[in-house]
């Protein structure tokens, strides 16, 4: 549990301290000085120029993900949507014009910073059928059965409870409701000491699930269709400077990098209500 409550806590400060450079200066200065993740090429295009025109530009700068879920995801006017850990809020904006009026998108994010940025960019963008709260996503403020689609954006990798996250991502779908996540993982094995050093980089505090593992502890949960659609692979040459700078000797650990640390979209489904017809079917 301690540890469970400091990882929480550095997330915490790191994400709260980028939400207050976007805030007050309009920019996020460094995001790996912070222990962030490095600006370029996991946060950087994510969302294309039609997508970054309809909502505030403070919203696109405290984007900090490795993804955007909202393309990947068919979202039907009406539905309801969750985005755990919406941070500035891009994807709850994108979300809630693509649901239209009919539907809702909420976002979760437990940094008091992210939520006030957040509420100042749905503002400015003038969109009402959103819902900022306040929680962890492994204890998400929401009744059973209460949301169509989650989505999210490189934070369930920051989580020290993964399992609780995918089981509250669970209880709060619709039968039938999808999950439409992005995410760092990692493909295959790797050294502990390289991973260590990669995530430093990749998936900033608590760490990346291997592939295979996310995808058992997904069906462990209860879902179903569960599948992984890599969507940007990261190169040892994409993080020279900063593991250089931290001492790692790149070009040794080079080869037990090699494609193996991944932004990716991961999709999986809840099993929809079974409708008994008969005592056949009951038994």
């Amino acid at each position: 549990m301690k540890a469970i409550m400091d990882v929480q806590e550095q997330v915490k400060q790191k994400y709260g301290s980028a939400a207050k450079a976007v805030a007050e200066q309009g920019n996020v200065q460094s995001c790996c000085d912070p222990g962030l993740r490095c600006c370029d090429p996991i946060t950087t295009n994510l969302y294309s120029d039609a997508e970054k025109a309809l909502i505030p530009e403070k919203a696109v700068l405290a984007s900090l993900g490795c993804g955007n879920p909202t393309a990947l995801i068919d979202l039907r006017p009406g539905e309801t949507v969750l985005d755990l850990g919406s941070g500035g809020g891009i994807d709850v904006l994108l979300s809630a014009r693509r649901v239209g009026p009919a539907g809702k998108a909420y976002g979760l994010d437990m940094t008091d910073e992210m939520l006030a940025l957040a509420r100042a960019n749905q503002q400015k963008a003038g969109v009402e059928n959103i819902e900022f709260l306040k929680g962890e996503i492994e204890n998400i403020p929401l009744p059973d059965n209460a949301v169509d689609v989650i989505i999210s954006n490189c934070v369930i990798n920051l989580s020290a409870d993964k399992d609780r996250v995918l089981h509250e991502a669970f209880r709060v779908l619709k039968p039938g409701g999808r999950f439409a996540v992005s995410d760092v993982v990692v493909r295959g094995e790797v050294p502990d000491e390289v991973r260590k050093s990669m995530l430093l980089w990749v998936g900033c505090i608590a760490g990346a699930l291997e592939e295979g593992e996310y995808l058992a502890r997904l069906k462990k949960a209860g879902f179903e269709g569960v599948s992984i659609e890599p969507t940007r692979v990261y190169d040892i040459e994409d993080a020279r400077q900063f593991l250089t700078e931290a001492g790692v000797d790149v070009d040794a650990i080079a080869p037990q990098v090699h494609n193996k640390f991944l932004s990716a979209f991961i999709r999986a489904a809840k099993p929809e209500e079974r409708t008994c017809c008969g005592p056949a079917c009951c038994s």
